[in-house]
Formats: C-alpha cells, structure tokens, sequence
C-alpha cells in the first residue's frame, strides 16, 4: 500500500521545500556526495588558476559559458566515439536501430549539461569547499576556499527527477538504450573538462560524476518505489542502511578487486588508472543500487531485464572480462555481509544469488 508520508516526504525534495524530518532516499543518496577530492594532477600546473576565482560567483559564470559554448563540438565528437564503440553491439543484439537516435540522445545530453551549469551558475548559501590533493605517500596539498557554489548533493536531488525521466524513456522499450545514453554523456564530459584548467576540471568533474552516476543508476525509479512501503518497513531499512555505504563497499571491492588482478587491462588502460578506477567504482556502487531496486519493488526483473542486458551491451567492448565481473560480485557479497550484518542481507540474498546465477561461467564462459 502507497505510504503519503513518504511519498511527499519524496517530492519534496525535487519541489525546493524544506523537506520532513524523515529522511527520504533522495536525501540520503545525496548526502553520500563529498567535496574532498582527490587527484594526481601535477601541483605547478594548479596555480595557473585560484581556487577563490574559480569558485567566485564570476568565475563560475566564466566556465560555464566556456563549457556551454563547446558543448556543441563535444557532444559530436562524443557521439562518433559512442557509435565506434557501439554500433557494433547495436547490430548484433539486433537492438532496433530505430530506437538510437543520434541526433535525440545529442539533445537530451546536451539538455543536462545546460541544466547542471545554470546549477553551477547558481548561488547558493555560503560554505567552505575544500580537497586534498595528496595522492598515497605523499604530503597533504590542501586547498580550501569559501564559495556560494551549489553543492554535489544539492545538484543530486536538482536532477534526479529530469534525468530519471530521460532513463525511463529511454529503458521503456529496449533497456540497453540507455548504454547509448550514459556513454553519450560519459565522452561528452571527457572532452569538456580537457578543455579547462587543471584545478578547474576537479571542480566541475565532481558535478559531471553526479549526472553519470543517475544515468548509469535507477535512482529516481527506486525513490518512486520507495513511496509504497512503509518507512519503518525492513525492506525501507535495509535500503536505506545500503545507500550509505555504497561508496565504502564499492572502494573495498576496487582495492582487493585491483590486488587480484594487478595487471588487468581493460579498454581505457589498467584498472589502477585514476579514470578506470572511477568508473569501476562507479559500476560497483550501480550493482548495490539496482540491488536495492530489487528489494523496494520485490523483483528480480530489474537485473534480469535491466542490468544484465546492459552489461551484456556494454561490457565486451570495453574489454571488461566475464571472470573480472565473476571476482567483483563475489567480493560485494563479501563486503555487503561485513557492512550490513545477517539482518539486512537477508533481503538482498535472493538477488545476489540472481546475479551470481546469470554471470555464472556455465551462462558467460569466457571466450
């Protein structure tokens, strides 16, 4: 039965209104955002650019505009790196051609980019924003400054109804279209932050990753699920405990996932790369999300008729093996069981075993 306290509780967040006490998942998602980042960015090249310029109000103003006025040549150049990758797949998971079309998945990409920098245009209340550029042994490069820059989680709960609305009619008919999607999107942002400064590209990358995230992710179809349960049901609570660790899950996986297979080579380079590690941190914390979706709509369909078909898509082109996908699941497991506890698990169980089941070697031998 629809419970109106959490569905309102739910909408309030994408309507700007101070939302219940009872935190909603939209809330908890977004609060999961951080502002300390973390590069290998060389140090020399960093001054080129203050921080304090480019969070002012002025300076945001400056990148946009610069972002805005390449977004046109990048998402064409976007869309013919999408096409190479693809097209292939395209043909021959016989995916109607007429569902890919180039020039609406243009439009909708470059319609959440123009969202994101009126976003990142916007003033919002003052706040410290600060990163530590230290990279493993190395001292602390702190950088800090005050800015009315809108935060990552602000932008979170800003977008996620438009971009849940793009998944959706993008996944109503063939799911795998959003793989054209994402990666759409994906390139895009790849070569708008090489053309800005280096400090800059920390910055404005934080927000890219926010979109990347609810594209690759059914956040929003998992709010709307949430607002039939009850909130105190435990179904509700084992979600809700999930999504505050999906990013410390998925970091445990990447780093025994990296000491396994050391010298892995994926399609974008080795899975120590700061780029590759991103995504793969990415894709862990989708798994734990369209895991969480499974539990609030009590189906397996989601990853039977979703995730699955998409990794299928998605994953031989980008050189990400059958026995790689085999190792990060039996580590999630793993870890989810040392965050969770037996209580919690018991609702992901039946799931979990659902994808070990469908990317068994007997389904996906290893060519």
């Amino acid at each position: 039965m629809s419970n109106p306290a959490v569905a309102n509780s739910l909408a309030e967040d994408f309507g700007g209104v101070t939302p219940v006490p009872v935190p909603s998942l939209a809330n908890i998602w977004a609060k999961k955002y951080i502002q300390n980042l973390q590069s290998s960015s060389a140090k020399s090249e960093l001054q080129a650019h203050s921080l304090e310029e480019i969070l002012s109000s002025e300076g945001r103003i400056e990148t946009a505009t610069h972002l805005q006025n390449s977004l046109r040549f990048a998402t064409a150049q976007a869309w013919a790196r999408t096409e190479n990758l693809l097209i292939g797949q395209n043909r021959s998971h016989g995916i109607d051609d007429e569902l890919i079309d180039p020039w609406q998945i243009a439009t909708d990409s470059r319609n959440l980019f123009e969202q994101t920098f009126k976003i990142y245009t916007d003033n919002a209340q003052s706040r410290i924003f600060s990163f530590d550029l230290a990279t493993e042994g190395q001292d602390s490069h702190y950088f800090e400054s005050k800015t009315q820059l809108p935060t990552t989680g602000q932008l979170s709960v800003a977008i996620a109804s438009n971009v849940g609305k793009i998944r959706k009619k993008y996944t109503s008919i063939d799911p795998r279209a959003i793989g054209f999607v994402s990666m759409q999107f994906h390139y895009s942002g790849q070569i708008l932050l090489e053309s800005l400064a280096p400090l800059e590209q920390l910055v404005v990358s934080s927000y890219f990753k926010v979109i990347d995230d609810h594209l690759y992710m059914p956040l929003q179809r998992c709010y709307d699920a949430a607002g039939y349960l009850e909130y105190d049901d435990a179904k509700m609570q084992a979600v809700r405990s999930l999504l505050t660790l999906t990013t410390s899950i998925a970091i445990g996986v990447s780093q025994k996932t990296l000491v396994m297979h050391s010298d892995y080579q994926c399609h974008s380079g080795v899975l120590s790369l700061p780029q590759v590690r991103i995504s793969s941190l990415r894709d862990i914390e989708m798994f734990q999300v369209y895991l969480c979706l499974c539990v609030l709509e009590q189906s397996v369909s989601p990853i039977q008729q979703e995730l699955f078909p998409i990794c299928i898509m998605l994953y031989p082109p980008l050189k990400v093996s059958w026995e790689l996908v085999r190792t990060l699941l039996r580590l999630l497991e793993q870890e989810m069981h040392d965050h969770l506890g037996d209580l919690y698990m018991q609702e992901f169980e039946p799931y979990l075993t659902a994808l070990n089941e469908m990317f068994g070697d007997d389904v996906l031998p290893e060519a």
